[in-house]
């Protein structure tokens, strides 16, 4: 089984509407979460570690993930749902956030340790669970480790800077929990706040050299993505969108896919990517860029299924 960690919320999606007034659609979301779904629609065992509430957005949360086949592993809490509310312009979102005292931001590292089913075999944080409080430390506590029991980790930090307050704090946490991760995804926007002041390639190679992954994946939104392997880099084009609707989870939809293809390739183990070849690792870069284009001809996060993209993606092994 795949697990998963990190915050699950409402998303108050805007829509386009010909009223005066905003109107947002409220959609399970958060990072993390939405990873989840999408493993379990691509028809990966896949299971979800943060607490969700018992409220009625926490119904709303808990019924996305059993409709897309992911175990629930830990107890509902009564503390109410984050929210977010996720503005739209020019398909791209921005977002605010609102998490205090909430049901998923509780956690405790031996509730985590006992959530975790014996045949978990590899590990996936990211985004807001690692940006600041106590609950970031269990959380990097806790993944660190998953790591030293032989789990496979994966880390796709989604940086959000206007939420990160403690620049040094954050850092240090991510130089940690970087020194105990497997495969090692983020975006050129994460880059850019990592190393502001260092040309993008330069800044990934340098990243891969203070971590302990083995393959680094860099997205470029519509310029595509290229993964490090050593010294090797492999770069594939964007996959076509044939109608855009929105970005919102595309990047999520990516990370997931490429645990699912890595899983049907029997390599979540430790070490397992440095033998990678180039080819393998643009097949593996194409899937997830096909399966992310597939989410973005959807509103809100809307991961495609199995056979939806294999549908799509004909022709390729």
């Amino acid at each position: 089984m795949i697990i998963v960690g990190g915050e699950n919320l409402i998303d108050f999606i805007e829509v386009e509407s010909s009223e005066p007034s905003t109107i947002y659609k409220a959609n399970a979301g958060g990072a993390p979460y939405n990873c989840a779904k999408a493993l379990g629609r691509q028809q990966v065992r896949a299971g979800y570690l943060t607490p969700i509430s018992s409220d009625s957005f926490g119904d709303l949360i808990a019924k996305a993930l059993v409709d897309s086949d992911v175990a629930i592993l830990a107890p509902r809490r009564a503390e109410p749902t984050s929210l977010a509310v996720v503005s739209i312009h020019h398909s791209v979102p921005s977002y605010q956030f609102y998490r205090e005292n909430t049901a998923e931001r509780n956690v405790a590292f031996a509730d985590l340790v006992a959530a975790t089913p014996p045949d978990a075999r590899a590990l996936y944080i990211g985004s807001l669970a690692l940006t600041d409080g106590a609950d970031a430390d269990i959380w990097a506590d806790y993944y660190c480790a998953m790591r030293k029991r032989g789990i496979f980790t994966a880390l796709d930090p989604n940086i959000r800077a206007n939420f990160i307050h403690d620049r040094n704090g954050y850092l240090a946490r991510f130089d940690r929990v970087i020194g105990h991760t497997d495969l090692l995804k983020l975006s050129d926007e994460d880059l850019a706040w990592l190393s502001p002041d260092t040309e993008l390639d330069e800044a990934a190679r340098q990243l891969l050299a203070r971590s302990s992954a083995k393959l680094l994946v860099v997205t470029l939104g519509d310029k595509g993505a290229f993964g490090l392997v050593g010294d090797r880099k492999v770069s594939v084009p964007p996959a076509k969108v044939r109608a855009l609707a929105d970005t919102v989870g595309a990047g999520d939809t990516f990370m997931a896919t490429l645990l699912a293809r890595l899983d049907r390739l029997g390599a979540l183990k430790q070490g397992a990517l440095g033998a990678f070849t180039d080819r393998e690792i643009e097949n593996l870069l194409t899937w997830a860029a096909c399966a992310a284009a597939l989410n973005c001809e959807e509103s809100g996060c809307e991961p495609p299924r199995r056979e939806a993209l294999k549908t799509r993606m004909q022709g390729v092994e």
